[in-house]
């Protein structure tokens, strides 16, 4: 199987549109007030206001951006940016922020008059040509929900921001839609470092004081998404509410569970459990009130899904609605191949989230979290496939944030994986410092009183190149048992290194799998192997000691001299 016929820099074909486009009669029917003018644009050619689905895909096929494909997704390449580009975002350093930001290698300053030069080279470059505007929101509980706006200069950006956040039900809402924050989407205009102040041609700048962040030079989807998601992760903490990395789903009893993980973790397909009704497969907010998801829809890694293990996002790459980003498939036939990862590792399906069955159609549930789970995909195959922590761990784990990023999620990652440490399972996110999170965590999991489970989705039996990859049957089993109380009275052991407690038996999963080291050959390598772990936690977690007390800092590993 071949994709063929791409625009290959991921912009739109036609940088002028005359007035035979599909959607143009409609273009400004459901037009705000508050134009773009507001935002320093004018001279613009023709501007396509919240067009629905239908019409955004009519658009992105007539101006070159897409391919519709057996079943009705539309299939779009991003061009050479098939991931995020980590290292080029930037948060605008002023006055009313520059005390509060975690500056470092995840928020890299930016200076004022540079942002501002930025936008107006961007107002330029845009005159004259059609654009696209969705006005929805951020945040599905009322109490906290904030307007967004979004401009695009292509129709499957615009159908991307529609899927992936809440959309207003009414014409009378977007008429009188007046954005708090603004994201502006511009693939196709290059930033020149000599003048800007970027890296690279490529930047994704947000300024908190004018409520506004551009992205330029890359077309990925995944950019939009985590522009409006690093925003609440400094603006909902201000307000006591606990912003989270995390998908989000709910028992039959109103038993809520938080999975939180990197990309790669399993974090989408674990959280798309038929037993249970899912909330949000991503962001969520942890107040008082109770939890609700950030977003509309869904934005899955689809790189080898099957039916068989996956049925529910499975079906969603067979449906119209859904925006498949850089899969491959055949042009004479329109079937998509999952399998095929020539183009990226990192193929995403985004849909709304109410694609998937079970949903909570409110988004949000006023009910308290029963089980909190911090998934690691641990690639040293070494880690038990569950384990249970107690406070103090879960805060200590939850700071350290251990994972293995795996190839596609960001720019740069080879094939095997890469061990990391993401503080809050979501580092890349974190406006505020760790502590701030850390201690929002630690004050609901105490007045809620959940359980707090670390789920390896790695490797066992050797590490990535030798053992093999945890099945998702397996770590559905031990999920299952954990949220349903099965795991309540079995027996624990104290491991020997971390000290949290593993269950000795589970239902329906070997007895040997809950034990690593018996699935290592030579006992002596899976115990130094183990103990090297230890150390980089320990050596990473200095990095916080600073910050935590000394029940946080006991409750981390201990090496095999001291164990």
């Amino acid at each position: 199987m071949v994709v063929t016929g791409f625009n290959t820099d991921g912009a739109c074909m036609m940088k002028y549109v005359g007035d035979a486009t599909p959607a143009s009669p409609q273009a400004v029917e459901l037009k705000s007030d508050f134009g773009l003018e507001n935002h320093g644009f004018t001279h613009l050619g023709r501007v396509y206001w919240n067009l629905p689905e239908p019409a955004l895909n009519e658009e992105a096929i007539y101006r070159g951006e897409g391919f519709l494909v057996s079943g009705g997704p539309l299939v779009v390449g991003t061009g050479k940016h098939t991931a995020r580009a980590a290292t080029d975002k930037f948060v605008v350093r002023e006055l009313s922020t520059q005390d509060r930001i975690w500056w470092g290698d995840h928020n890299r300053p930016f200076g004022v008059e540079k942002f501002n030069g930025l936008v107006n080279r961007l107002r330029a470059y845009w005159q004259g040509k059609s654009l696209f505007v969705q006005d929805c929101y951020a945040c599905a509980d009322p109490d906290y929900r904030m307007p967004v706006r979004v401009i695009t200069e292509t129709a499957w950006h615009s159908l991307f921001a529609r899927n992936m956040f809440i959309t207003p039900h009414t014409r009378e809402e977007m008429k009188t839609h007046v954005p708090e924050f603004t994201v502006i989407a511009a693939p196709s205009f290059k930033c020149d470092p000599r003048i800007d102040g970027t890296q690279t041609e490529t930047a994704i700048v947000i300024n908190f004081e004018q409520r506004l962040a551009v992205i330029c030079n890359t077309a990925y989807g995944g950019e939009i998404k985590k522009t409006i998601f690093t925003v609440l992760n400094y603006l909902l903490p201000l307000e006591g509410v606990l912003s989270m990395h995390c998908s989000a789903n709910v028992g039959s009893d109103g038993d809520v569970a938080l999975f939180f993980g990197l990309s790669g973790t399993g974090k989408t397909s674990l959280s798309a459990d038929p037993k249970r009704r899912l909330i949000g497969d991503d962001e969520h907010g942890w107040s008082d009130g109770g939890v609700f998801n950030f977003e509309g829809g869904c934005y899955a890694k689809v790189i080898r899904l099957s039916a068989e293990h996956e049925p529910q996002i499975y079906a969603c790459t067979r449906r119209f609605g859904t925006i498949l980003e850089n899969v491959v498939y055949d042009p004479i036939t329109r079937q998509i191949d999952l399998n095929n990862q020539s183009i990226t590792e990192n193929t995403r399906a985004s849909y709304p989230l109410d694609f998937i069955p079970n949903t909570v159609p409110e988004k949000m549930i006023r009910t308290q979290p029963r089980n909190v789970i911090f998934l690691t995909c641990d690639a040293s195959g070494v880690m038990p496939p569950i384990s249970r922590l107690t406070p103090q761990q879960a805060m200590y784990h939850f700071i350290s944030g251990y994972t293995s990023k795996i190839a596609g999620t960001e720019i740069g990652l080879g094939k095997e994986p890469q061990t990391t440490f993401s503080t809050c399972f979501g580092a890349p996110f974190m406006v505020h410092h760790p502590s701030e999170y850390a201690r929002l965590l630690k004050r609901l999991l105490g007045k809620h009183e959940a359980t707090c489970w670390l789920v390896n989705t790695g490797w066992t039996g050797g590490p990535f190149g030798v053992g093999k990859r945890i099945s998702i049957h397996h770590t559905r089993q031990l999920l299952n048992a954990a949220l349903e109380g099965q795991l309540k009275d079995v027996s624990y052991r104290k491991d020997r290194l971390f000290g949290f407690e593993v269950p000795t038996a589970c239902p329906n999963v070997p007895t040997e799998l809950l034990d690593p080291s018996n699935s290592w050959g030579n006992k002596d390598e899976y115990w130094k192997k183990y103990d090297s772990l230890a150390a980089r936690f320990i050596e990473n977690f200095k990095l916080f000691a600073s910050g935590c007390a000394e029940e946080v800092l006991s409750a981390g590993p201990k090496r095999l001299s001291s164990s």
